[in-house]
């Protein structure tokens, strides 16, 4: 079957990690992603580093997709990053809330993602094709689901083409999710976001912080393989491909991969999904 995939990337700090990417990525390419994604670091902490990776993937002729965030940035400064994207010939950007760099109390100029979508188009019109983000386990800082759904819809009627979801390990919360925005008129692509597993202690950390759910079943059999990495890691690989096929067959528009900058798993996983 011939399922669209993305992959996303963060910009590494050190010329190895530099190195590292670019053969992880060419490795990647041979999977033929739709686009290879890039983040952006809190309140724009890597705003050189990220636009680098980016033109370096869209002069190997890759469609690259830079994180905007908007979060502790101007109105001038998203100006004329979305001009140096402009005149590389990038088409594709990911609009995002972002974080607070810590000890920053400043939100800058935008508050919300839409805020952010909505500048993009009323700058540049239609040249970008623009990403953005969806929780199908809920946003950890909303009120309230109805709150979330809100938010989200408010993001697809600002002006996005598609959306990409925070990685979870719960098929049925991604379904309720795309049926809850159906029912509120959202027929855009809600494109789940899958973390394949490396290690579990420091997965179990992350989903703790940015509120996805790892299932008590599979919390209790990663602990029990203790430090046996081997384990960790097969176990990890079925439970993923699992849910990839389980999403796929239930209709889900694609896979977007948040690879940590590493080849292997996702590869596997593609392999294993034929």
């Amino acid at each position: 079957m011939n399922t669209e995939i993305s992959i996303e990337f963060f910009p590494p700090q050190t010329p190895e990690g530099i190195e590292k990417l670019r053969s992880t990525r060419a490795e990647l390419a041979k999977l033929k992603p739709e686009f290879f994604s890039v983040t952006y670091g809190a309140g724009g902490s890597t705003r050189e580093r990220t636009f680098n990776v980016v033109k370096e993937i869209a002069a190997e002729g890759f469609d690259a997709a830079p994180h905007l965030s908007c979060i502790g940035s101007t109105r001038e400064s998203i100006r004329e990053i979305l001009n140096e994207y402009k005149s590389a010939g990038i088409k594709r950007t990911v609009a995002l809330r972002g974080d607070l760099p810590s000890g920053m109390a400043e939100t800058g100029e935008f508050r919300y993602a839409n805020e952010l979508v909505e500048f993009i188009r009323a700058e540049t019109g239609d040249h970008f094709s623009i990403e953005v983000a969806a929780y199908p386990e809920w946003h950890p800082q909303a009120r309230s689901p109805k709150d979330d759904m809100d938010a989200f819809v408010r993001k697809v009627k600002a002006g996005a083409n598609s959306a990409i979801t925070q990685y979870f390990y719960n098929a049925d919360a991604y379904f309720h999710f795309v049926e809850e925005a159906k029912a509120q008129g959202v027929d855009l692509p809600i494109v789940p976001g899958i973390m394949p597993i490396v290690g579990f202690t420091k997965l179990a950390r992350f989903s703790d912080a940015c509120g996805a759910e790892i299932p008590r079943w599979m919390r209790k059999k990663f602990e029990s393989f203790g430090d046996d990495s081997d384990s960790i890691r097969a176990f990890g690989l079925d439970v993923v491909t699992e849910l990839c096929e389980r999403l796929l067959k239930g209709g889900a528009p694609g896979l977007h991969f948040y690879c940590m900058n590493q080849s292997t798993l996702t590869t596997e996983i593609m392999k294993r999904l034929g």
